[in-house]
């Protein structure tokens, strides 16, 4: 059945913009034990300058639709180089954080050089495996990781499949903590003809591609690039040319794909979310509950609530992941990205270097048998830091003090505590880049698993933020584990990019009383943004902002699956509101947010914010089956109970 009746509602006056909420009740589809989520049937620009304006609005705040381009928008003047594919984005300085240094694909005595030149590979471990052309058993090598991997949902022990600059022909096949990376300074510098695929359903978790060119062919699923995953994945910095299928016939709930251009079209087909970013997009055909794209060329017409495709013409402040390549030497370099605002497609379009690269020697490679103490030696002495794939046992957090930093995963590390301590933890320092990791809760409680900035920090990084890229969080599943929350963000500024945060509903050590855990993220600094963020299953609020000015393109979150009777936010309440903003706040935007409840989740709202005149929330939605139900959409408003509903605005 559907309702077709709306209820229009105002968060406050001056946000110009009354929300009214369409529910679209229907029965929806089963939902396997051992998955997560449902099964959907088939079927801002930059932050204004302006005073008063919420971060995201354009300076005539209530112009245009959110995601339709404003005359005079960021990144539409003349000059500015976010219109121009070639060169996306504007650059704030004139190099990398902390330096002058310009942009290069080459190191100097100043300028990110360690020895000269900077070394060919050091030793990353007997699980990255390095490939040249010139290779003859590349098929069977990668096939053997894909056996090993492919039903291995919950391990530690993942594998690196490094390609140098040339030209393949190969199927890969991208299993559970897999990583394929290629090492040109272009992703067409590593031309792979045949596939690069995941194949799978709702638990298609964990797993990489970066940095690559594919060239799909027939004799490979019908030449159609698959890439069928959930939570926790990532294509990065690809050239895709051909159509993708973001399915493969099962149900899947993803995803992330950023900085990559897709010549043909993509189907969303069961996808119940997806977010791109910075991408450059041949067409796009479907839509279940929540496509987000931000920044990207030639994204589909912006619409709401059916299709559900929210269009934010240019990503307001990013910068790109770190990311490994090779000279024509073959000497190993690790590029840095600059900062860019109002950034529109790839940032590789132009070949043009995109930063600026610090030699390998500059890194300390660290492997599974290394201990918090040594890690930290080396961080100390000045060196950033690669962590190999395995699983690293620390007793103490990874402690990063020096601004500009760069802690680099391959083959996606997970990070496990053995003591109840954090097993990350960076200073309130400028400039500091996270990328490609798993960590994961312990056996006895952690306050927070990854911190940044001490409690109270305060100093401004509008210039030079921290960055998280695909770092994701554990609680339970594969072994038993508690910890009051995923990520504690105290610092200013930080931007995060791509990040699934999961209290696990299967697998080991899972129950109410077992996996523990309050939030996945608490957000105690300002300004902070975040492109693709999905909470899951945590058992207070999943989300809990208390910082001004914050930003989240793209939310997927499932309230708890096992909540009990006491699953209360106070006595008079049913349940927790998953993404909760405090009421001391007075800016924040919210834009392309999806919440689902499931079996004992049943919660008055899905999302609570304050009635301030800088709360913007837009494109929200949500969907309630087998005996989960939200009754509001936000702060008491809009239709929910079964079903899905949609806000119209």
């Amino acid at each position: 059945m559907s309702f077709d009746h709306k209820i229009a509602i105002r968060i406050s006056a001056a946000a110009a913009a009354a929300l009214a909420f369409a529910p679209a009740c229907s029965g929806g589809g089963d939902v396997g034990s051992s998955g997560d989520g449902g099964f959907p049937s088939a079927d801002a620009g930059s932050p204004s300058a302006d005073a008063g304006l919420p971060p995201g609005l354009p300076p005539d705040a209530g112009g245009s639709a959110p995601g339709q381009p404003d005359a005079g928008a960021a990144g539409t003047d003349a000059g500015a180089a976010g219109t121009d594919a070639g060169a996306p984005g504007t650059m704030e300085g004139g190099g990398p954080p902390g330096n002058n240094c310009p942009p290069s694909w080459t190191t100097t005595p100043t300028c990110g050089g360690g020895s000269v030149p900077p070394g060919p590979a050091p030793d990353f471990g007997s699980h990255v495996l390095i490939f040249d052309p010139s290779v003859t058993n590349i098929q069977s090598q990668v096939d053997m990781v894909n056996a090993s991997m492919q039903g291995d949902e919950f391990d530690t022990n993942g594998y690196a499949l490094l390609f140098k600059p040339g030209q393949y022909n190969v199927g890969v096949k991208v299993g559970y903590y897999t990583h394929v990376i290629g090492l040109g300074q272009s992703p067409d510098d590593v031309a792979i003809t045949g596939a690069v695929s995941a194949h799978g359903g709702l638990v298609n978790f964990w797993r990489t591609v970066e940095n690559f060119s594919l060239t799909p062919t027939a004799a490979i699923d019908n030449g159609v690039a698959i890439w069928s995953v959930s939570q926790g994945t990532a294509m990065r910095r690809a050239h895709i040319k051909g159509d993708v299928h973001l399915d493969d016939g099962n149900s899947t709930s993803g995803g992330f794909i950023a900085d990559t251009a897709i010549d043909g079209t993509t189907s969303s087909g069961s996808q119940q979310q997806f977010l791109t970013r910075n991408d450059s997009l041949g067409g796009w055909q479907g839509g279940n509950w929540n496509m987000v794209f931000v920044g990207d060329m030639s994204p589909p017409q912006p619409s709401w609530p059916q299709p559900p495709l929210t269009v934010v013409a240019a990503t307001p402040i990013l910068r790109e992941k770190p990311f490994l390549y090779i000279d024509s030497s073959g000497n190993y370099l690790v590029m840095v990205p600059y900062l860019k605002t109002a950034a529109t497609g790839t940032s590789w379009a132009s070949n043009m270097p995109p930063g600026s690269p610090l030699s390998i020697d500059r890194f300390y490679v660290a492997k599974p048998t290394d201990t918090a103490t040594t890690i930290n030696a080396a961080l100390a002495g000045g060196k950033h830091l690669i962590l190999t794939p395995g699983n690293y046992k620390l007793d103490s957090p990874i402690h990063v003090t020096a601004a500009n930093t760069v802690v680099l995963g391959m083959g996606l590390p997970v990070l496990t505590p053995t003591g109840g301590n954090a097993v990350v933890s960076v200073d309130d320092v400028d400039g500091v880049s996270l990328a490609g990791l798993l960590i994961e809760a312990g056996a006895t409680t952690t306050q927070t698993l990854l911190q940044v900035g001490a409690t109270g920090s305060a100093a401004d990084h509008s210039k030079n933020p921290t960055a998280l890229f695909d770092i994701h969080c554990r609680i339970g599943g594969n072994i038993p584990g508690t910890a009051s929350s995923c990520f504690t963000i105290n610092s200013n500024n930080v931007i995060i990019d791509n990040s699934w945060l999961w209290r696990a509903d299967h697998g080991s050590g899972v129950g109410w009383d077992q996996n523990v855990s309050d939030s996945g993220i608490v957000v105690n600094g300002n300004d902070v943004t975040a492109y693709g963020l999905f909470v899951e299953h945590h058992e207070k609020y999943q989300t809990m902002w208390n910082g001004n000015g914050g930003a989240v393109y793209m939310y997927q979150s499932e309230m708890p699956y096992d909540a009990t009777a006491a699953w209360k936010e106070s006595p008079t309440a049913n349940g927790y509101a998953s993404y909760k903003v405090a009421d001391s706040v007075t800016t924040h935007l919210g834009t392309g947010l999806g919440v689902y409840a499931f079996f004992n989740a049943v919660a008055d709202n899905a999302y609570e914010t304050p009635s301030a005149t800088g709360i913007v929330m837009t494109h929200l939605m949500t969907f309630s089956n087998q005996g989960g139900a939200i009754h509001n959409i936000i702060n008491g408003m809009g239709g929910g109970g079964q079903g899905t509903a949609f806000s119209t605005n």
